[in-house]
């Protein structure tokens, strides 16, 4: 293929998220101090890695948990933001539950706080499209299905993925 082929090909960021909860069905989120809302532990995929392999790592380094991660819970895909050149698509792995009393150690250099929550709290913390991604991954896990979320935009301010 000539050169001029892949400069028509779309290019993309890749993330992996996990999708954690507690005993009492309360999701573990996570509060970045480089951007305004809370998101899920994740974060981008490494050169090399596949997703699942991401989404273990940013597991480890942000809270400090071991997981196994699970079956594939949604894909969504998010363009227009401002500080990202490219649409952003994240995978939501079901990562399965740990007791709310586990012990968290928090990535200090990129994160001010971590939290269980309902998902009525959670959507006041999480950005519209991501709090959307906590429902559907939420409805995968339960139905055993996978949900992929369509181009979506973030709010004027959004800085999340």
């Amino acid at each position: 293929m000539s050169d001029d082929f892949w400069t028509t090909v779309n290019r993309v960021i890749t993330g992996a998220s996990a999708f954690i909860t507690d005993e009492r069905g309360r999701v573990l989120l996570v509060d970045p101090n480089y951007r305004e809302h809370w998101s899920f532990p994740g974060g981008m995929i490494d050169v090399g890695e596949h997703p699942a392999q991401a989404c273990a790592r940013e597991v480890t380094e942000e809270v400090g948990l071991s997981v196994e991660v699970g079956r594939l819970l949604s894909v969504s895909w998010v363009d227009g933001l401002s500080h990202v050149p490219y649409p952003v698509v994240t995978f939501m792995f079901d990562c399965g539950e740990v007791h709310s009393g586990t012990p968290i150690r928090l990535q200090a250099e990129e994160l001010d706080d971590y939290g269980f929550f309902t998902f009525e709290e959670a959507r006041r913390l999480l950005a519209g499209n991501v709090h959307e991604r906590l429902l559907a991954s939420a409805a995968a896990r339960a139905s055993g299905g996978l949900t992929y979320l369509p181009p979506a935009r973030p709010a004027p301010k959004g800085h999340d993925t």
